[in-house]
């Protein structure tokens, strides 16, 4: 394929040592203007990644010189996985990244029909929103929020907290492996009909679901933290999580809060987000462990977690477009 000098093609072998340009100028980025808690991978450790097969990394020739990239994954997950578009420098940047998606939807055609295509645009990857629009992506507009530990503010907030008083019958504990068949039902019931079950189908499923929750709790999406993981038991029997992980050095994460249906409305979350909460605060201020901050996501338009979040100490961060494909017909 080319356009204006262009050629878009798998990354190989013969361009490692002269995609190592556009990487490197992309790694120095990665935090600053596509806002990633992790730094990527070295260099080297990047194409033993393509080479292992364990991702997929596109590029673009600008004169036989690499000047864009994208990146995929279709293993992690049941979903194909769009990790990165980045470009070197903005010139001609909408083009670059319309020829690199074209190439993305041609060598994906197989497998998107069973698999959606799941891209968060982070950072200055969501000036690209309405140009990938034209491809039939669709949108979830999610929010960053971060409580960070330190903070006078956050820490009142959380310890003013007026919860209310649990019900006869239930009380709030930690993590055991016990509780990981009624977790993933829990999450499972919770999260099926919801915008997280279009960019991640798995949710759709009590399989699908498993796979998700199994990756979380045997450390796979960072290091799973059972004390710090709440859990809401009725007459014993676990009918609420808050999920607690560690996505990358002092920094926590709450990536799942479900209530059992029959035992929602009545504030439990509230609950179990200022146990964790507190419990890293208080792991910090006693040196146990030190964390920086803890962060969750939750959609733009869900006033009712938003609120949550901020009664715990929450404060948004930054917002971006979650944008997905649907399986192809």
């Amino acid at each position: 394929m080319s356009e204006n000098n262009y050629n878009v093609e798998l990354l190989e072998k013969d361009s490692y040592k002269i995609f190592k340009g556009v990487y490197n100028d992309f790694k120095s980025k990665a935090t600053s203007e596509y806002k990633f808690e992790l730094a990527p991978l070295e260099y080297e450790e990047f194409i033993e990644t393509v080479e292992q097969k364990l991702m997929n990394c596109i590029v673009l020739k600008e004169n036989e010189i690499p000047t864009a990239f994208l990146v995929y994954t279709t293993s992690i997950s049941e979903s194909i996985e769009l990790n990165i578009v980045h470009c070197l420098g903005t010139e001609d940047e909408i083009t670059k990244v319309k020829l690199l998606i074209e190439k993305f939807l041609e060598l994906t055609e197989a497998e998107r029909m069973s698999k959606v295509v799941a891209y968060p645009m982070l950072g200055h990857q969501s000036v690209f929103t309405s140009d990938i629009a034209r491809f039939g992506f669709k949108f979830v507009g999610l929010a960053v929020m971060r409580f960070m530990t330190g903070n006078a503010s956050s820490e009142r907030i959380l310890e003013n907290m007026k919860l209310s008083e649990l019900p006869e019958g239930y009380k709030i504990g930690g993590y055991s492996d016990l509780y990981r068949e009624d977790l993933i039902k829990t999450i499972h019931e919770s999260f099926k009909d919801t915008q997280d079950a279009l960019f991640d189908t798995r949710f759709k499923s009590m399989e699908g679901t498993k796979d998700i929750i199994n990756k979380i709790v045997e450390n796979v999406y960072g290091e799973f933290m059972p004390e710090v993981t709440s859990v809401l038991l009725y007459n014993n029997l676990p009918v609420g999580f808050a999920l607690s992980n560690v996505t990358g050095g002092t920094i926590a994460n709450i990536p799942l809060v479900a209530i059992d249906k029959a035992h929602r409305g009545k504030g439990f979350s509230e609950h179990l987000l200022n146990r964790s909460i507190k419990t890293i605060v208080d792991w910090t201020k006693l040196e146990k462990r030190y964390f920086s901050e803890v962060n969750v996501t939750t959609e733009t338009n869900n006033y009712k977690a938003l609120k949550l979040y901020r009664r715990v100490g929450f404060r948004e961060d930054y917002c971006y477009p979650q944008a997905y494909l649907l399986q192809k017909k």
